[in-house]
């Protein structure tokens, strides 16, 4: 089974790190980044922020392990990592993924 796991960063710097480090460590098969603006409450109050948006491709059985290593890594004090599983989508791009990450 395979999912996708949405992550936000601070700045494409650290996006892009994050990106890297999950494909370097076959976490991921592929990291998408791109620019957002996040409404939120924190602590609080409620603030705006202009970050970047991660979408990573990954198999479901790594999910935990992208969680814990971006804890690890992140600037953040409670970093946006959330998964959602893919019930359908093409298999040549899922084989892809599956042959991408390590078993």
């Amino acid at each position: 089974m395979f999912s996708i796991v949405y992550i936000t960063a601070g700045d494409m710097e650290e996006a892009r790190s994050i990106g890297r480090k999950l494909v370097e460590a076959r976490l991921a098969a592929c990291a998408n980044i791109f620019p957002i603006t996040s409404v939120f409450r924190w602590k609080g109050k409620i603030d705006e922020s202009d970050e970047f948006g991660i979408i990573v491709k990954t198999r479901t059985d790594k999910v935990k392990e992208i969680e814990n290593t971006v804890k690890k890594i992140h600037s953040y004090e409670v970093p946006c990592v959330v998964s959602f599983k893919l019930d359908e989508g093409s298999k040549e791009y899922f084989k892809w993924i599956k042959e991408s990450v390590e078993e």
